[in-house]
């Protein structure tokens, strides 16, 4: 069979671009190293307080996230400083007045670290209490006037945000 001339041209063309294109690696592996370390620096931006599966937080429609802050937490039986027991929750009940020794001078510690750190001022500081909804408000009380009393300024209570369905149901309900 004799081709033409135009023919054998069209045939060469489509030979020299028949050769499959191969993935060039390197870029690729670029990308993916600038897509890792962009994960890594943004992922740390998301501020949590710790995972207590025991306590059921109160809902709330607040929107404000939490901040990285000196946590403290009240089960059944403990009152706990960033993880650490530090009183139990029978005998301080049973305490008269509003003042808890055991966790005044935990909170006293933190603020010593928090000192050494940077020097914040008092209206600065800031402690996150996180309580069962079923907790005595007597014992929310003492927590809350032990820690203005060791210098804590900004008291926040940890909460769980209500879904946005829940949102609309209560301001239809009004």
């Amino acid at each position: 069979m004799v081709k033409s001339g135009r023919a054998k041209r069209m045939a060469k063309h489509h030979k020299r671009n028949a050769r499959s294109s191969a993935l060039n690696l390197v870029s690729l592996m670029d990308i993916f190293t600038i897509l890792v370390f962009f994960l890594l620096v943004n992922s740390s931006d998301v501020e949590t307080l710790p995972n207590a599966n025991e306590l059921q937080l109160p809902e709330s429609i607040a929107e404000t996230k939490a901040n990285d802050t000196v946590v403290i937490m009240i089960d059944d039986e403990h009152i706990l400083v960033q993880g650490l027991a530090v009183a139990r929750v029978d005998e301080v009940m049973a305490l008269k007045g509003n003042d808890i020794p055991a966790l005044r001078e935990a909170l006293v510690s933190q603020n010593n670290r928090a000192l050494n750190r940077s020097a914040v001022d008092t209206v600065g500081r800031e402690v996150t209490i996180m309580g069962d909804r079923d907790i005595p408000y007597r014992l929310l009380k003492k927590v809350m006037a032990t820690c203005t009393g060791s210098d804590f300024g900004q008291i926040s209570l940890a909460v769980m945000q209500k879904s946005s369905d829940k949102l609309d149901a209560l301001q239809a309900s009004r």
